[in-house]
């Protein structure tokens, strides 16, 4: 089937949504806003708080299809799973009788799709799509039961990430409450065995931390126990031929490799290039601290690769993970955004420093849970890959489902 001979428009299978809620009836959970639906199509995350004055805003329900309209080249799209209550920047559309909502949710997951919304927007810093253009996009003419079965076949893959991530943060909170157990509760196990500080081990007050640390341990700074290397400014090797490495910038970082995604030459200086499970520390504007999965790529600034050549991966990763979140907490009680981690910063950093023996110990628990974790995520970019292919050979006939 031709797309363009047998399509129709936007408008013929769907609707903007005007019903209104009162944030009063909502939960944080309920709320969507054009910063908690995720870049590059990764759904959403629950947002921080709700509207500070009470206001009535668009009511979606349990198949409805939300996306943002501001900024469209971000690619932020959901597929309600609830129902609840969205800002005015978030785009409503409901399928109607005729169409399956899941369907019509990944027509509108295509690049197309964004391209054509950014074609019809206006403004140049924080453009908009333009509501009446958006309903031109052509849809397949497809009869309810091929789109039934078009949806189910991309749902298989959707159904299969989902659980790659429900896996994933399980593992990772298994890692983590493993890690303090041993290096914040101090209930490593003792020479016996047992739990050392419930069982009575010896504790002593470290002057630097200000607290009880276990006998024979030190204290060091985050600095000390890892190597940081900044990333390069990437427009100095911008890729000229076939051959080049994605560059991986914040939004990489965060949300993945895009098709706007720039290139960089695969001749850039070794220490730059980053490879599958490296750990990637964001220091400016955004603070976050990453394992990548999305193959070789080219470090751009503003990112630190860490790396150490005396501790285990797992150990630097948790640390500075435990003191990312003190920095953002001292920048919300502030009410101020941090711009960004210094060099001094990482100093300044006191950490409680067990005996390297006990670290490699715990290594030997957690490092088969990083790499089941690693194995997954990597499966799950691949599922993405297929289901971003298949998605415009379904939709234009070059691949047919039974």
């Amino acid at each position: 089937m031709n797309i363009n001979k047998s399509s129709n428009k936007l408008i013929k299978h769907g609707t903007y949504v005007t019903e209104k809620i009162h944030t009063n009836c909502l939960s944080l959970q309920d709320y969507v806003t054009t910063e908690n639906l995720l870049q590059n199509k990764q759904g959403l995350t629950c947002v921080d708080a709700l509207p500070a004055k009470d206001a009535n805003v668009t009511a979606f329900k349990k198949g409805d299809i939300l996306i943002a309209n501001i900024r469209p080249y971000l690619k932020k799209i959901w597929f309600a799973t609830h129902d609840g209550g969205c800002s005015s920047d978030v785009l409503t559309i409901r399928a109607n009788k005729s169409t399956d909502s899941k369907f019509l949710y990944y027509t509108l997951l295509r690049d197309d799709f964004f391209i054509h919304v950014m074609n019809g927007s206006k403004g140049t810093k924080m453009p908009r799509g333009e509501k009446s253009q958006i309903m031109e996009f052509l849809i397949p003419a497809f009869d309810l039961d091929l789109q039934k079965k078009v949806a189910a076949t991309l749902s298989v893959l959707d159904d299969k990430i989902k659980l790659n991530n429900q896996i994933n943060a399980e593992l990772e909170a298994m890692a983590k409450t493993l890690y303090d157990y041993w290096f914040v509760q101090f209930d490593f196990p003792n020479a016996d065995g047992k739990p050392y500080k419930s069982t009575g081990g010896k504790v002593v007050y470290n002057e630097v931390l200000k607290r009880e640390i276990p006998e024979g341990w030190k204290d060091s700074a985050l600095w000390n126990i890892a190597i940081y290397y900044n990333g390069l400014a990437m427009q100095k090797y911008r890729a000229t031929g076939d051959e080049y490495l994605p560059v991986i910038k914040i939004r990489e970082m965060n949300n993945g490799i895009s098709s706007d995604t720039e290139k960089a030459k695969v001749d850039i200086p070794k220490a730059a290039v980053i490879e599958d499970g490296d750990l990637l520390f964001s220091w400016s504007a955004t603070l976050d601290v990453k394992i990548w999965s999305e193959g070789k790529g080219a470090l751009n600034q503003h990112i630190f690769k860490v790396t150490s050549d005396t501790y285990p991966q797992s150990f630097y990763y948790f640390e500075l993970m435990n003191y990312l979140s003190h920095f953002k907490m001292m920048a919300d009680l502030r009410k101020t955004t941090m711009g960004h981690i210094t060099l001094e910063h990482l100093k300044q950093a006191n950490i409680v420093l067990p005996p390297i023996e006990l670290i490699e110990k715990l290594d030997e628990k957690l490092k088969p849970i990083f790499e089941h974790i690693l194995v997954l995520k990597k499966e799950s970019n691949s599922l993405v890959k297929l289901r971003d292919w298949l998605l415009p050979m379904l939709m234009n006939g070059q691949v047919t489902v039974t």
